[in-house]
């Protein structure tokens, strides 16, 4: 089959295959504050790094479906910080009670029943329960119309100015562990999926600079 959604053409399935095409995707568990002090804390699933060197990342907003944009655009823009929380297995009950939309004087923190932890820089908090958070200065934000009030997006990048990582997910050689931790993606429809295996595959013929910056080794 195909289709094109350029030419308005619809796919014929009873349920839409894009966002179950683009898999797995990362879940940009994000908090944020709010210029009057509430919290804020809700997934995106169109989450993901940019570069490296300074580190950066990016998530993508739709439009809320209480009207107007969502309340983690506007706090990153007006405060200039939001913060990244890995979503794990552990986690997903309250990753998925955060979703829910909210008006902005609720700290979805008390109703997803996550515990907080004070950042360094960023106004407001990170969830205390999450391994690996970072705290992201804001940058800029990229809005792209489309037609249609609720899927018109903002895009968001942020330049990641700390990190923190729980001592104990940190396995002997350096690296993380993974299936510890055991990170959620996204995928479509209800769908999610958890990471609980791994296999190593190295670039054929990279040179050892091209094979380290793979790897994220310091050299």
């Amino acid at each position: 089959m195909n289709y094109s959604p350029k030419k308005g053409e619809h796919h014929g399935l009873p349920y839409d295959p894009f966002k179950s095409s683009a898999i797995p995707r990362p879940i940009g568990w994000l908090s944020t504050q709010s210029k009057d002090g509430v919290d804020n804390l809700a997934p995106y699933s169109q989450y993901q790094n940019l570069t490296w060197d300074p580190p950066m990342v990016m998530f993508a907003a739709n439009q809320s479906i209480l009207g107007g944009r969502k309340d983690t655009v506007r706090n990153a823009e007006e405060t200039g910080w939001f913060v990244w929380n890995m979503a794990t297995w552990d986690l997903r009950e309250a990753v998925n009670i955060s979703a829910k939309a909210s008006t902005d004087d609720v700290d979805e923190f008390e109703a997803a029943g996550v515990a907080k932890e004070s950042c360094i820089e960023a106004p407001g908090a990170r969830v205390a329960g999450s391994p690996v958070q970072f705290e992201c200065e804001y940058v800029q934000t990229i809005r792209i119309p489309t037609g249609n009030e609720v899927s018109t997006v903002d895009l968001v990048i942020g330049r990641v100015a700390h990190v923190h990582i729980a001592d104990d997910i940190i396995l002997p050689n350096g690296k993380l562990d993974i299936l510890k931790i055991k990170p959620i993606a996204r995928l479509g429809y209800y769908d999610y999926t958890v990471i609980n295996e791994i296999f190593e595959m190295k670039a054929p013929a990279a040179s050892a600079e091209e094979l380290a910056g793979l790897e994220g080794k310091n050299v």
